[in-house]
Protein backbone atom coordinates (compact mmCIF):
# COMPACT_ATOMS: atom_id res chain seq x y z
CA UNK A 1 0.00 0.00 0.00
CA UNK A 2 1.05 3.68 -0.70
CA UNK A 3 2.44 5.82 2.07
CA UNK A 4 1.69 9.44 1.67
CA UNK A 5 1.85 13.13 3.34
CA UNK A 6 -1.31 14.36 2.74
CA UNK A 7 -3.10 11.47 1.56
CA UNK A 8 -4.12 7.90 3.09
CA UNK A 9 -5.22 5.04 1.28
CA UNK A 10 -7.54 1.94 1.89
CA UNK A 11 -8.79 -0.51 0.66
CA UNK A 12 -11.58 -3.55 1.49
CA UNK A 13 -13.13 -5.63 -1.38
CA UNK A 14 -11.11 -4.63 -4.15
CA UNK A 15 -12.72 -1.33 -3.71
CA UNK A 16 -9.50 1.56 -2.67
CA UNK A 17 -10.61 5.11 -0.60
CA UNK A 18 -8.30 8.15 -0.86
CA UNK A 19 -8.57 10.67 1.93
CA UNK A 20 -7.07 13.68 1.68
CA UNK A 21 -5.74 15.16 5.03
CA UNK A 22 -4.72 18.41 5.03
CA UNK A 23 -7.09 19.46 7.25
CA UNK A 24 -5.87 22.84 8.69
CA UNK A 25 -5.55 24.12 5.72
CA UNK A 26 -9.19 23.13 4.62
CA UNK A 27 -7.44 20.49 2.30
CA UNK A 28 -6.07 23.47 0.08
CA UNK A 29 -3.01 21.80 -2.46
CA UNK A 30 0.52 22.67 -2.71
CA UNK A 31 3.01 21.28 -5.26
CA UNK A 32 3.74 17.96 -2.72
CA UNK A 33 -0.13 16.84 -2.74
CA UNK A 34 -0.77 17.30 -6.15
CA UNK A 35 2.21 15.07 -6.66
CA UNK A 36 0.73 12.74 -4.16
CA UNK A 37 -2.49 12.53 -5.86
CA UNK A 38 -0.92 12.26 -9.49
CA UNK A 39 1.34 9.39 -8.36
CA UNK A 40 -1.62 7.85 -6.49
CA UNK A 41 -3.92 7.68 -9.53
CA UNK A 42 -1.09 6.15 -11.60
CA UNK A 43 -0.38 3.84 -9.43
CA UNK A 44 -4.02 2.67 -8.59
CA UNK A 45 -4.89 2.66 -12.76
CA UNK A 46 -1.68 -0.40 -12.73
CA UNK A 47 -3.58 -2.55 -9.89
CA UNK A 48 -5.11 -4.98 -10.77
CA UNK A 49 -7.13 -5.64 -7.34
CA UNK A 50 -8.15 -2.24 -7.85
CA UNK A 51 -12.05 -2.28 -9.56
CA UNK A 52 -12.96 1.38 -8.04
CA UNK A 53 -12.02 4.45 -5.92
CA UNK A 54 -13.53 6.54 -3.86
CA UNK A 55 -11.81 9.63 -3.17
CA UNK A 56 -12.84 12.20 -0.58
CA UNK A 57 -11.60 14.95 2.18
CA UNK A 58 -11.61 15.27 6.04
CA UNK A 59 -13.31 17.96 7.90
CA UNK A 60 -14.90 20.69 6.42
CA UNK A 61 -13.14 20.29 3.08
CA UNK A 62 -13.14 18.36 0.31
CA UNK A 63 -10.71 20.39 -0.90
CA UNK A 64 -10.79 24.24 -1.04
CA UNK A 65 -8.94 24.87 -3.77
CA UNK A 66 -5.05 25.67 -4.32
CA UNK A 67 -2.89 27.02 -1.83
CA UNK A 68 -3.10 30.50 -2.25
CA UNK A 69 -0.71 31.79 0.17
CA UNK A 70 1.47 28.98 -1.27
CA UNK A 71 1.91 30.33 -4.80
CA UNK A 72 1.77 34.06 -3.94
CA UNK A 73 4.43 35.86 -5.48
CA UNK A 74 5.12 33.40 -7.88
CA UNK A 75 6.95 34.66 -11.41
CA UNK A 76 5.16 33.64 -14.91
CA UNK A 77 7.07 30.82 -15.31
CA UNK A 78 6.67 29.62 -11.70
CA UNK A 79 2.79 30.19 -11.76
CA UNK A 80 2.66 27.89 -14.91
CA UNK A 81 4.95 25.58 -13.60
CA UNK A 82 2.16 25.45 -10.67
CA UNK A 83 -1.04 25.04 -13.20
CA UNK A 84 1.04 22.49 -15.50
CA UNK A 85 1.56 19.83 -12.46
CA UNK A 86 -2.23 20.65 -11.63
CA UNK A 87 -3.32 19.52 -15.22
CA UNK A 88 -1.09 16.70 -14.51
CA UNK A 89 -3.18 15.92 -11.79
CA UNK A 90 -6.40 15.90 -12.96
CA UNK A 91 -5.22 14.20 -16.22
CA UNK A 92 -4.19 11.16 -13.48
CA UNK A 93 -7.50 10.60 -12.57
CA UNK A 94 -9.25 10.83 -15.74
CA UNK A 95 -6.74 8.71 -17.55
CA UNK A 96 -6.99 6.05 -14.55
CA UNK A 97 -8.90 2.93 -15.67
CA UNK A 98 -11.03 2.21 -12.69
CA UNK A 99 -14.09 4.74 -12.21
CA UNK A 100 -13.34 7.00 -9.51
CA UNK A 101 -16.16 8.39 -7.24
CA UNK A 102 -15.47 11.81 -5.63
CA UNK A 103 -17.56 11.87 -1.98
CA UNK A 104 -17.31 15.36 -1.42
CA UNK A 105 -17.93 15.91 2.22
CA UNK A 106 -17.71 19.85 2.73
CA UNK A 107 -15.93 22.60 0.18
CA UNK A 108 -15.33 21.85 -3.23
CA UNK A 109 -13.70 25.27 -4.53
CA UNK A 110 -11.79 26.27 -7.36
CA UNK A 111 -9.15 23.57 -7.88
CA UNK A 112 -11.01 21.53 -5.26
CA UNK A 113 -14.38 21.49 -7.30
CA UNK A 114 -12.09 20.74 -10.69
CA UNK A 115 -10.88 17.66 -8.89
CA UNK A 116 -14.38 16.53 -8.23
CA UNK A 117 -15.23 17.39 -11.93
CA UNK A 118 -12.37 14.82 -13.09
CA UNK A 119 -14.15 12.26 -11.04
CA UNK A 120 -17.05 9.78 -12.63
CA UNK A 121 -19.37 10.43 -10.66
CA UNK A 122 -20.02 12.57 -7.42
CA UNK A 123 -21.93 11.90 -4.17
CA UNK A 124 -22.16 14.99 -1.83
CA UNK A 125 -22.48 15.35 1.84
CA UNK A 126 -25.81 17.77 2.51
CA UNK A 127 -23.00 20.07 3.78
CA UNK A 128 -21.05 20.44 0.22
CA UNK A 129 -20.71 23.59 -1.21
CA UNK A 130 -19.28 24.21 -5.27
CA UNK A 131 -17.59 26.80 -6.25
CA UNK A 132 -15.28 28.27 -8.81
CA UNK A 133 -14.53 31.41 -7.61
CA UNK A 134 -11.33 32.28 -8.95
CA UNK A 135 -13.04 35.47 -10.74
CA UNK A 136 -13.10 37.23 -7.27
CA UNK A 137 -8.87 37.00 -7.41
CA UNK A 138 -9.34 38.52 -11.10
CA UNK A 139 -8.10 35.26 -12.40
CA UNK A 140 -9.89 32.21 -14.29
CA UNK A 141 -10.32 28.41 -13.39
CA UNK A 142 -7.17 26.75 -14.80
CA UNK A 143 -7.53 22.80 -14.26
CA UNK A 144 -10.44 22.45 -16.87
CA UNK A 145 -13.04 23.65 -15.03
CA UNK A 146 -14.36 25.93 -17.13
CA UNK A 147 -15.07 23.38 -20.44
CA UNK A 148 -16.01 20.62 -17.86
CA UNK A 149 -18.87 22.86 -15.71
CA UNK A 150 -20.24 24.39 -19.59
CA UNK A 151 -20.53 20.70 -21.01
CA UNK A 152 -22.26 19.66 -17.67
CA UNK A 153 -24.79 22.14 -16.92
CA UNK A 154 -24.83 23.86 -20.45
CA UNK A 155 -22.98 27.53 -21.03
CA UNK A 156 -25.84 29.98 -19.47
CA UNK A 157 -25.83 28.74 -15.95
CA UNK A 158 -21.79 27.96 -16.19
CA UNK A 159 -21.47 31.61 -17.11
CA UNK A 160 -23.60 32.47 -13.80
CA UNK A 161 -21.43 30.39 -11.48
CA UNK A 162 -18.22 31.45 -13.23
CA UNK A 163 -18.27 35.25 -13.42
CA UNK A 164 -20.30 35.90 -10.27
CA UNK A 165 -18.09 33.30 -8.30
CA UNK A 166 -20.88 32.07 -6.58
CA UNK A 167 -21.00 28.61 -4.27
CA UNK A 168 -23.91 26.17 -4.68
CA UNK A 169 -25.16 23.76 -2.49
CA UNK A 170 -24.85 19.70 -3.28
CA UNK A 171 -28.95 19.77 -3.53
CA UNK A 172 -28.43 22.67 -6.47
CA UNK A 173 -25.49 20.86 -7.73
CA UNK A 174 -28.24 17.62 -7.83
CA UNK A 175 -30.68 20.22 -9.59
CA UNK A 176 -28.32 20.94 -12.11
CA UNK A 177 -27.09 17.79 -12.36
CA UNK A 178 -23.22 16.91 -11.72
CA UNK A 179 -24.06 15.08 -8.62
CA UNK A 180 -24.88 12.12 -8.94
CA UNK A 181 -26.26 11.83 -5.40
CA UNK A 182 -26.77 13.99 -1.80
CA UNK A 183 -26.75 12.10 1.49
CA UNK A 184 -26.50 12.87 4.92
CA UNK A 185 -23.24 13.70 6.80
CA UNK A 186 -22.93 10.80 8.44
CA UNK A 187 -23.72 8.97 5.44
CA UNK A 188 -21.30 9.51 2.80
CA UNK A 189 -18.76 7.36 2.81
CA UNK A 190 -21.17 4.74 3.04
CA UNK A 191 -23.35 5.72 0.40
CA UNK A 192 -20.15 6.00 -2.09
CA UNK A 193 -18.85 2.77 -0.95
CA UNK A 194 -22.14 1.41 -1.73
CA UNK A 195 -21.90 2.69 -5.25
CA UNK A 196 -18.36 1.64 -5.72
CA UNK A 197 -18.86 -1.96 -4.75
CA UNK A 198 -21.90 -1.91 -7.40
CA UNK A 199 -19.50 -0.91 -9.73
CA UNK A 200 -16.54 -3.08 -8.48
CA UNK A 201 -19.18 -6.68 -9.06
CA UNK A 202 -19.56 -5.78 -12.42
CA UNK A 203 -16.77 -7.16 -15.22
CA UNK A 204 -13.91 -4.52 -15.21
CA UNK A 205 -12.54 -4.57 -18.71
CA UNK A 206 -16.43 -3.48 -19.93
CA UNK A 207 -16.42 -0.48 -16.92
CA UNK A 208 -13.12 0.66 -18.07
CA UNK A 209 -14.29 0.33 -22.04
CA UNK A 210 -17.49 2.63 -20.31
CA UNK A 211 -15.28 5.24 -18.81
CA UNK A 212 -12.98 5.57 -21.79
CA UNK A 213 -16.19 5.71 -24.37
CA UNK A 214 -18.01 8.28 -22.17
CA UNK A 215 -15.45 10.47 -21.72
CA UNK A 216 -14.00 10.52 -24.92
CA UNK A 217 -16.84 10.17 -27.45
CA UNK A 218 -18.46 13.62 -25.76
CA UNK A 219 -16.11 15.03 -27.74
CA UNK A 220 -16.47 13.20 -31.04
CA UNK A 221 -19.29 13.00 -33.77
CA UNK A 222 -22.16 10.57 -33.02
CA UNK A 223 -21.09 8.59 -35.75
CA UNK A 224 -17.35 8.66 -34.94
CA UNK A 225 -18.28 8.00 -30.90
CA UNK A 226 -20.97 4.86 -32.32
CA UNK A 227 -17.97 3.32 -34.23
CA UNK A 228 -15.94 3.69 -31.16
CA UNK A 229 -18.40 2.09 -29.06
CA UNK A 230 -18.97 -0.91 -31.86
CA UNK A 231 -15.13 -1.64 -31.88
CA UNK A 232 -14.71 -1.86 -28.03
CA UNK A 233 -17.83 -4.34 -28.27
CA UNK A 234 -16.42 -6.59 -30.53
CA UNK A 235 -13.02 -6.55 -28.76
CA UNK A 236 -14.98 -7.19 -25.30
CA UNK A 237 -16.67 -10.20 -26.77
CA UNK A 238 -13.87 -12.19 -26.87
CA UNK A 239 -12.40 -11.43 -23.75
CA UNK A 240 -12.89 -14.67 -20.53
CA UNK A 241 -15.28 -11.96 -18.65
CA UNK A 242 -17.88 -12.08 -21.93
CA UNK A 243 -17.66 -15.52 -21.94
CA UNK A 244 -17.89 -15.64 -18.42
CA UNK A 245 -20.99 -13.16 -18.26
CA UNK A 246 -22.76 -15.04 -20.75
CA UNK A 247 -22.33 -18.47 -19.21
CA UNK A 248 -23.53 -17.21 -16.13
CA UNK A 249 -26.59 -16.04 -17.20
CA UNK A 250 -27.61 -18.68 -19.28
CA UNK A 251 -26.68 -21.16 -16.22
CA UNK A 252 -28.49 -18.26 -13.91
CA UNK A 253 -25.65 -18.11 -11.89
CA UNK A 254 -23.43 -15.05 -10.67
CA UNK A 255 -20.60 -14.59 -12.93
CA UNK A 256 -16.85 -14.41 -11.52
CA UNK A 257 -15.26 -11.73 -13.37
CA UNK A 258 -11.43 -11.65 -13.77
CA UNK A 259 -10.71 -8.69 -15.61
CA UNK A 260 -9.15 -11.03 -18.95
Amino acid sequence: MRSYTYLQVAEQDRVFTVTIRREEKLNAMNREMMAELTDCFGWLHRQDQARAVVLTGTGKAFMAGADIEGYNGFDMGQFFAFQDQGREMYRSIESCGKPVIAAVNGYALGGGFELALACDLIVASEKAKFGLPEVKLGLVPGGGGIQKIARAIGPYAAKELTMTGQFVTAAEGRIMQFVHQVTEPEALLETALKLAQDIAAQAPLAVQALKKLINEGRDASLETAQAYDRAYLASLFHSEDAKEGIAAFVAKRPPQFRGR
